[in-house]
């Protein structure tokens, strides 16, 4: 069997629409046939997509995406574990500390938008929706759903970017902690969606103990995948693919479908190896 992978996809355990079971439904669909859960600062969604995984004939590989910061950028780095050793309490305590401040930033977001913007939002609506992990595209729907009249796209652009006097950066975690955290979990650590990086030249991030770069995503031009994809041969790092799904809404121009954007069978090969 040809094997067709994307290996960054959210579910309702961070900022995506859906559960686990909605969204290997959609990767089969897609027709791909192997996958990462990289949900935000949690795990938690991971056994039941394996689960599911399992009866639809999709291997789900246990992954996470991790929020550090650099030069006051937020930076993401993508963890694919080996085993469980990410179920560690260590790592969990870890992860429960990131939740915990992810709470209170979306609070304090919430504040500065009335502050800032006279948006008023129900913060206790907004938390409850988001269910276990906060981040600002529930912001981004309640602000939607309270009638403003603005698209997702202008708020992210415009209201909750990091220009923004609204905003709020991710708990401080270094690169270098957040890839010293993910090895200590058994994982192969990729530098995620580097086209989004803005502050730092890429090659900083490649001399580090990263395994790999996120080198084919759906914000890359053609000459963003090729240069990340020469980058990847210079630095002798592995190639990882994802279309960071998070809805399938047409809204949502900031992230990929499921099999839009894929792996093909060498460089999955490569990944599992590793």
């Amino acid at each position: 069997m040809y094997l067709k992978g994307d290996f960054h996809i959210h579910t309702n355990a961070s900022d995506g629409k859906y559960t686990p079971e909605k969204v290997l439904e959609l990767a089969k669909t897609a027709g791909i046939n192997i996958l990462a859960i990289t949900d935000h600062d949690t795990t938690s969604s991971v056994k039941k997509a394996i689960a599911v995984g399992n009866e639809l004939g999709i291997k789900v590989l246990p992954g996470i995406e991790l929020s550090t910061l650099k030069n006051g950028e937020s930076i993401h780095i993508l963890g694919y574990f080996r085993d469980i050793s990410y179920e560690n309490k260590d790592f969990q305590n870890f992860l429960t500390e990131m939740q915990n401040y992810r709470v209170w930033r979306a609070k304090k977001i919430v504040e500065n938008l009335d502050t800032y913007f006279n948006i008023k939002l129900d913060y206790a609506s907004i938390l409850k929706e988001a269910s276990n992990v906060i981040a600002r595209p529930h912001i981004a729907r309640a602000i939607l759903a309270k009638g403003y009249n603005y698209t997702y796209e202008y708020i992210f652009n415009n209201i909750l970017n990091k220009e923004s006097p609204a905003y709020i950066p991710n708990k401080k975690v270094s690169v270098e902690e957040g890839i010293k955290l993910l090895k200590a979990a058994n994982a192969v650590v990729v530098l995620a969606h580097p086209v989004l990086i803005k502050k730092t030249p890429i090659e900083d991030f490649l001399k580090l103990d990263f395994d790999g770069i996120e080198a084919i995503y759906p914000m890359n031009s053609e000459s963003d995948t090729e240069r990340f994809l020469s980058l990847a041969k210079i630095y002798n790092k592995l190639v990882t693919a994802g279309s960071d799904f998070h809805t399938d809404d047409s809204s949502d121009t900031k992230h990929g479908r499921i099999g839009e954007i894929y792996l093909d069978e060498n460089n999955i090969d490569i990944l599992l190896s590793k």
